[in-house]
């Protein structure tokens, strides 16, 4: 009998295997002392790399020219987690730039006199949040930014990431994400996001970037974090949404951003993140749970309908009150949707992680990280900024994620490897640093 063939997906996945349990036996036989030498995080290294990227990049960066704010962003948020600042001229550089980034009818582009994209509105936003201080957080035109999110909203509940650009789940986060950091989050803006999203919600029980597409690690956080910051997380399947999850953590230790596709460091927070966003909402899993088709099924004209009460109804409130909730067969109720991210970082955490946080953790310092400074996807490729932003920000989720609260210690079991690896807590929703949103929440809140 004529054996199976081998795929080439195959072929690859055992590759990364053997270069991963590589990497583990050495470690695993190593004395205690070099175990602890081999699992320490590089910071000075990373510090080093990154600082130099954002003074001066090379000619082959020449690729990115419309993704300078992402650039800033990746730096100066991992430079963030990391502990550190950048020096006043950088600093004033970064705002400077990114002002000549903005369009002068709202949003930003990806240089300067480039077209408005959601993506790059997203980066630089949270880069001049990063960057903190009056002049930073001042240099953003909201009042335009706010006409550009208008014009980018769709019929179909969703947003275009540019004006003619696609409609998908990213679009819908990175306009609902800043429109909540910057305090101009309403109706109008929200009205029928939830739909479009829970329309993305697969068989699988993972998001995809729009309706009959694959589910996908990055979308599905999007998603997620989309629907708690409209209110709306109790629309989603949340029981078949973790069953997904939760498998995509492989032998690696890392996570994959679909099925049956290799293992990659940025998963590290776009899978990685969505946990301690589900740790907030365990009433809504009990509920739904408990309930039949409590996660939202379809009535008899094909519309959602969901059973399970919201974030605001079950337990302590996540907001306060203003505005109404009115999309597509969900109850009316009072909201402030600005109100809901800080509220949600301030509930604590409601049970342990789902999945293996110091085995991700060690696929971040043993797989991903450069001895020399920065992070990659997996051994045998190299480092970038986009990954050291998001492998950081997938460590400081898993040694964050065992605190029950807000400003609790980092426990022992929490963490791999000494406290000299500990990076600072980031807001789940956002991405940024507690401090530099807490700071930006007391600004953009100001009378």
């Amino acid at each position: 009998m004529e054996l199976p063939v081998a795929t080439v997906t195959q072929h690859d996945q055992w590759k990364v295997e053997s270069q991963v349990f590589r990497i583990y036996d050495l470690f695993g036989n190593l004395p205690p002392n070099a175990q602890s030498v081999m699992i320490e995080l590089q910071r000075d290294n990373h510090i080093e790399y990154l600082t130099r990227g954002l003074r001066q990049l090379p000619p082959s960066f020449c690729t990115l020219d419309a993704s300078r704010p992402w650039l800033c962003y990746w730096i100066l948020h991992s430079l963030a987690l990391l502990g550190e600042s950048v020096d006043d001229e950088l600093e004033h550089n970064t705002i400077d730039f990114l002002s000549r980034c903005q369009d002068p009818s709202g949003g930003y582009g990806g240089g300067p006199g480039q077209l408005p994209h959601l993506a790059t509105t997203y980066a630089a936003v949270n880069a001049l949040i990063t960057v903190g201080g009056d002049q930073a957080l001042s240099s953003i035109n909201r009042c335009e930014l706010y006409k550009f999110l208008q014009q980018m909203k769709h019929p179909s509940g969703g947003f275009r990431m540019h004006d003619g650009g696609e409609i998908d789940v990213r679009a819908c986060y990175t306009a609902i994400s800043v429109a909540s950091i910057l305090n101009i989050l309403d109706d109008e803006l929200v009205h029928n996001v939830g739909s479009f999203i829970l329309s993305c919600q697969t068989y699988e029980g993972g998001i995809s970037g729009e309706p009959g597409s694959e589910a996908h690690g990055g979308y599905t956080f999007c998603g997620v974090a989309t629907m708690i910051l409209i209110n709306q997380i109790n629309r989603l399947d949340l029981p078949r949404l973790i069953d997904w999850l939760v498998f995509r953590q492989g032998k690696e230790f890392g996570f994959q951003g679909r099925t049956n596709k290799l293992v990659d460091g940025c998963y590290s927070f776009w899978q990685g993140g969505v946990f301690p966003l589900l740790q907030r909402v365990r009433s809504i899993i009990d509920e739904q749970l408990v309930l039949p088709d409590a996660g939202g099924h379809c009535t008899t004209n094909g519309t959602h309908t969901s059973t399970t009460p919201s974030i605001s109804e079950v337990g302590e409130s996540f907001e306060g009150t203003s505005s109404h909730v009115d999309d597509a067969c969900h109850s009316r109720q009072e909201v402030n949707f600005n109100d809901i991210g800080y509220n949600f970082v301030k509930r604590p955490i409601e049970m342990e992680p789902l999945f293996h946080s110091l085995a991700l953790q060690q696929y971040i310092l043993l797989c991903s990280q450069e001895e020399k400074g920065g992070m990659k996807d997996k051994p045998g490729l190299s480092r970038d900024f986009y990954h050291t932003c998001y492998c950081l920000s997938g460590l400081s989720v898993c040694q964050h994620m065992w605190s029950d609260e807000e400003d609790s210690p980092v426990l022992p079991r929490a963490l791999m490897g000494s406290y000299s690896n500990l990076l600072e807590p980031i807001h789940p929703l956002f991405n940024v640093v507690l401090e530099q949103y807490h700071e930006a929440r007391e600004f953009f809140t100001r009378d």
